[in-house]
Parts: C-alpha cells; sequence; structure tokens
C-alpha cells in the first residue's frame, strides 16, 4: 500500500482510504495503535466535541468523525496538510462538523478558549510540546469535566514534567512511540503514579 494513504478503522466511513501529502515528520498514527485509542474511548466519541491539534494528516479527527463525534477542531501550521484535511473533510461531506485552522497550536491555546470533551495530542518528539500544551489546556479552560486527552510520545517522555491534576488512564508502547490516555481531575486530588506499560483501568 502507497505510504501516503490512510485507511479510517472504523465507523461510518470504516476501510475509507485517503491520501496525505508527503511531508516531513508528518507520521500518521499507525492504524493499531488508532485502534487500542479508540478501543479506550468506546462510548465516550459519539457526540463528543474533539481538537485534534498538530492534526497533521488528520488520522485521529477523521477516525473521531467517523465514530460520531459532534465535532472536531484540526489545528494544523502547515498550509499544504491544511489544505489536504480540508479536501478530505469536503470529499467526506463533513465539513459541517469539522473546522480546519491554519495556525500554530500553542498560537491557537493562547486564543480565545472553548470546552472540548476529548483532545489528541502528538506533536513532534523531543521538543518539549507537551507540557507545554497540557498547562494551556487546564490552565485556559479548553477541558469540559472528565475530558479525555490522548498523547502519542517518544519513548522514556517523563510523566513528572506534567501537573498532578493529570490521571494517567492508560498507557502502553509501540515500537519507539508511547502512547497514552489522561484525564483532567480537580487540582485538589493528588497525582497517582501511571499504570505499567500495557495496563489500563
Amino acid at each position: 500500500m502507497n505510504q501516503n494513504r490512510l485507511r479510517i478503522i472504523g465507523g461510518e466511513w470504516r476501510s475509507r482510504l485517503l491520501v496525505f501529502p508527503e511531508l516531513a515528520g508528518l507520521r500518521p498514527t499507525p492504524n493499531r495503535v488508532r485502534e487500542t485509542l479508540f478501543n479506550w474511548l468506546q462510548g465516550i466519541v459519539t457526540g463528543a466535541r474533539c481538537l485534534d491539534l498538530f492534526a497533521g494528516s488528520g488520522a485521529l479527527g477523521l477516525e473521531a468523525l467517523s465514530r460520531g463525534a459532534a465535532e472536531v477542531v484540526f489545528v494544523e501550521q502547515h498550509p499544504v496538510a491544511a489544505k489536504a484535511l480540508r479536501g478530505h473533510l469536503t470529499h467526506l461531506d463533513a465539513h459541517h462538523r469539522a473546522q480546519v485552522l491554519e495556525t500554530n497550536a500553542e498560537t491557537y491555546l493562547l486564543g480565545t478558549s472553548r470546552s472540548f470533551d476529548i483532545v489528541f495530542l502528538d506533536p513532534p518528539f523531543h521538543q518539549g510540546w507537551i507540557p507545554r500544551c497540557c498547562c494551556q489546556l487546564q490552565d485556559r479552560s479548553w477541558l469540559t469535566q472528565g475530558a479525555r486527552i490522548y498523547l502519542e510520545t517518544e519513548v522514556g517522555f517523563s510523566h513528572e514534567s506534567l501537573s498532578p491534576t493529570w490521571e494517567w488512564v492508560r498507557t502502553r508502547q509501540a515500537g519507539q512511540v508511547g502512547y497514552h490516555l489522561l484525564r483532567c481531575r480537580a487540582a485538589s486530588i493528588i497525582r497517582q503514579p501511571p499504570p505499567p506499560l500495557g495496563v489500563g483501568l
């Protein structure tokens, strides 16, 4: 299969193939990781308002729309990737449930906030994006109560770099990539350590 093709795993557009541009650093979340993630989110995605930061190919946000998300905001600063995303949404007749914003993720989070139920956070590795973005998500009221945040990280990412208000619900590793599901709790609750890799609640 062409390495620049994305296959939607489940939902309304199951097995649909979409072509994304060949850009340096663009690495869609692998199929098996997406399948695991959306198994974790089963019962939560339908009707959810989602934010796909560092959207890239749009793999996570498109999968959420296919599975019944009410809305997805895609934030992608590369104009070629953003244009491709808009084309996919038009092709899938999903533009009424989605928005593509061609801007930097940090710039977006410093703007006027609104609340999301699910946030997909898959930034370039080893650049310190996750602690900064999580801080903005929490401090600037981007999250609904009980919101889930998906993180895709380099192996060895420090859990201690995040606030004690983040609960590590699920965490696994695939090759050199860690993937995690978090929930933001009240500031008064003390941090619990993340579960061992491959273990979830």
